[in-house]
């Protein structure tokens, strides 16, 4: 895709109120303790290991990364990898996991958690098989601005603790 088409793409998102947010988002991770929504340095954690928990949002009791921000799917999704990279990536960013083994904290289901590789060796948290990911406008635990939303050729929704997309 080229730089003009990506920006097209990113615009067109941004004007549909989720994906582009009109900033460059990177990836979160399980090791991040700030809750900015940038990449940082990873930093340590005794509970770093858990990956997801059941978090109560507007939707009913969902999945959230150890902090409590909400986990999207991607129904384009095909096991066993990824299809969201370049400005999807951006606009939501794949939830990986830098250390460690993938866990099931408070209400998720342990044998539910795991992990797939990404094209760029990066390990992504999975859940009932699904890569997880975070929506760059979501700033507080339990948010969910984009629940059902269409962007990137698939609809983004969030994760059941029994790992069915909540519609």
């Amino acid at each position: 895709m080229t730089r003009r088409a990506l920006a097209v793409v990113v615009l067109a998102a941004s004007i549909a109120g989720c994906g582009g947010s009109g900033r460059t988002a990177a990836t979160r991770d399980i090791a991040t303790a700030a809750p900015a929504r940038t990449s940082e340095t990873a930093k340590p954690h005794a509970d770093a290991h858990i990956a997801v928990r059941v978090i109560r949002t507007a939707y009913g009791r969902a999945l959230g990364d150890r902090r409590g921000f909400a986990l999207y799917a991607f129904t384009r999704d095909r096991p066993p990898g990824s299809m969201c990279y370049g400005a999807c990536a951006a606009a939501w960013p794949p939830y990986l996991l830098h250390a460690g083994t993938a866990a099931a904290g408070s209400g998720a289901r342990s044998h539910l958690v795991g992990t797939i590789r990404r094209r760029d060796g990066r390990h992504q948290v999975t859940y009932a098989g699904r890569p997880l990911y975070s929506y760059v406008g979501d700033r507080e635990p339990r948010q969910v601005l984009c629940q059902a939303v269409t962007e990137f050729g698939g609809t983004w929704l969030v994760v059941a603790p029994d790992g069915s997309v909540i519609r």
